[in-house]
């Protein structure tokens, strides 16, 4: 940015000369000022890079470096998720969870692939939960009400078992190319059509009273699904071993270790559970319970095979709960960038339109879609919804061109609400703050060898322009690759 001129009476001649070198700086293209950032990046920043901008009010593409190369997107591939679901499903769609008293004696909580089931609220314009202040901090709230409703019904006692059936889609929990460490993290949470605070469980591990004495460990929800083995000691002082939490692979224990000085605050993190069906089922045996229904018998879970259809469960319908609309769903999936209920959206679009509700039938769709927004089905390789399997490859030409179909359709102002925006809201708020001044509207990505950004920008001299960004293999910090990417961006609009 140039200093301010001083207001002095300018001579002919010296106006001549600021003239002379400012205009070229002013009147520097687009091509130039991103190829500028380009070139002033080191190669550990730059690896692989995919470059498309698209003028939306004619299609000429004004900058362009390797377009056709298939890179991994990161989350930037929800993009194609969300577009088919709201162009086949319809905004107003809505999920129905049903709880059954099937005639064997069991009471069956059949999921339909809600996302929602948790203490977030609707409609918002991002993730937040339970840490705002101002919102509800109970993530059993959809099944607390199910258990009123049951009871209402006049459920005083049940024979059988509690189950939670999430049949609906096959039980296919983990998209292949997901890796091992992503299955012990939140974002890496199974995926299931009975789903039930984002199928996690959040551990807190707070100080005791007195040296010597175990820390307390607080669970959210306070469901008793994991096994805690709790070896975090209270100590005077500063703490001496940091706190370790750590869900054993293949378990539902959670090993704690380390010291916590009296007086902490203490440390919390979620871990996801390893069977949502049963999870959910857990958790509506305990609300039941406390309503003083006798259960004879125990939460179970029932799943089905990929191959296998879906069964039909019919008896006496005892509660449902009906989701927001998916125009609310969406809106929270991209502005978080939510894997879990990316996967979900596009398993019900394979339930809606393929009639085949596993991940196949979802990618079925969504190929089936993909040519009719314009773009080629060979330049999107897709092995989950997300964006998290280490397989999926996409071309930033692809990126464009779903971008320029969606800003032309009827949903175009729904599209564009969904996308976060630099320096405002959802995973942009703290990003593009200062440069954009909210003139960036885009879907962020990041994998430990993936950055990217696609989305819309609001260039002073170019217009409205379709953007897409995709950094693979790179050998600096992430932290730096997201910056040099985010300049890229504000050199659109200036």
């Amino acid at each position: 940015m140039m200093p301010e001129v001083p207001r002095l009476r300018l001579t002919q001649t010296f106006l001549a000369v600021l003239l002379t070198f400012s205009v070229p700086l002013a009147a520097a293209s687009l091509q130039e000022r991103v190829q500028g950032v380009i070139d002033a990046a080191p190669p550990s920043v730059r690896g692989w890079t995919a470059i498309q901008v698209v003028d939306l009010t004619n299609g000429a593409v004004l900058f362009a470096q390797n377009p056709d190369q298939l890179l991994l997107p990161a989350s930037n591939l929800k993009l194609f998720t969300v577009a088919m679901a709201l162009m086949r499903l319809n905004p107003d769609y809505r999920f129905v969870t049903r709880l059954v008293h099937v005639p064997s004696g069991d009471v069956t909580l059949i999921g339909a692939g809600d996302p929602s089931m948790s203490d977030r609220i609707y409609p918002s314009e991002d993730s937040k939960r339970g840490e705002d202040s101002k919102l509800p901090k109970n993530p059993l709230q959809a099944m607390e009400a199910l258990a009123d409703q049951a009871v209402a019904a006049g459920l005083t006692r049940i024979d059988g078992n509690v189950i939670g059936d999430d049949s609906r889609y096959a039980w296919d929990p983990y998209p292949a190319s997901w890796t091992a460490d992503d299955l012990g993290h939140e974002y890496g949470a199974p995926v299931s059509a009975l789903t039930l605070n984002d199928n996690t469980i959040a551990v807190s591990v707070r100080p005791g009273t007195r040296p010597g004495q175990l820390a307390k460990v607080i669970l959210t929800p306070p469901i008793e699904y994991f096994a805690i083995d709790n070896q975090v000691t209270t100590v005077a002082g500063r703490a001496t071993l940091p706190v370790r939490m750590r869900l054993i692979p293949g378990t539902r224990q959670v090993l704690l270790t380390g010291t916590l000085a009296t007086g902490s605050i203490g440390t919390s993190e979620i871990f996801p559970v390893d069977d949502p069906a049963l999870f959910a089922a857990t958790a509506l045996y305990d609300a039941l319970l406390r309503r003083g229904v006798a259960i004879y018998g125990r939460p179970v879970a029932r799943h089905r095979s990929s191959g296998g259809a879906s069964p039909e469960i019919t008896g006496t319908q005892l509660a449902r709960r009906v989701s927001p609309p998916l125009l609310e769903i969406l809106t929270v999936l991209e502005k978080s960038s939510q894997n879990l209920h990316t996967e979900l959206v596009l398993r019900e679009a394979g339930v809606v339109l393929q009639k085949d509700g596993s991940l196949a039938g979802g990618l079925r769709a969504l190929d089936a879609f993909l040519p009719t927004v314009g773009v080629n089905t060979k330049e999107v390789v897709m092995e989950d919804a997300a964006g998290l399997a280490r397989n999926d490859e996409v071309t930033a030409q692809a990126l464009t061109q779903l971008l320029q179909s969606m800003n032309a359709s009827a949903y175009r102002d729904v599209w564009l609400s969904f996308l976060p925006v630099g320096g405002e809201d959802g995973t942009l708020s703290k990003r593009l703050c200062c440069t954009s001044g909210g003139r960036i509207r885009a879907k962020t990505g990041t994998l430990a060898r993936s950055v990217a950004l696609s989305g819309y920008a609001d260039s002073k001299s170019s217009g409205t322009l379709a953007f897409a960004i995709l950094v693979n293999n790179f050998a600096a910090p992430i932290s730096e690759v997201r910056a040099w990417v985010d300049k890229l961006a504000s050199a659109l609009v200036e």
